[in-house]
């Protein structure tokens, strides 16, 4: 399974707040924010710590993609 953090980077934009602002407020490396702009794992600890800085739900910042070979098996 795939997954897409568009949401967050959309979130960010309405708010006016940059990436490395979040980073700095979340106390996350930029290695995290690299692995995001590439839509890959990040771990649960830090989406916790954006979803606490924004205020919001885990399911506002981050979409699971199915992947498309299992889809078509079902």
């Amino acid at each position: 399974m795939a997954v897409s953090y568009k949401k967050l980077f959309h979130m960010l934009i309405d708010r006016n707040m940059t990436a490395a602002e979040l980073q700095k407020k979340a106390g996350y490396s930029a290695n995290i924010s690299t692995r995001m702009r590439r839509d890959e794992y990040v771990s649960l600890d830090s989406i916790e710590k954006i979803c606490r800085v924004l205020g919001c739900k885990v399911d506002d910042i981050v979409d699971f993609i199915p992947d498309e070979d299992k889809v078509s098996e079902k």
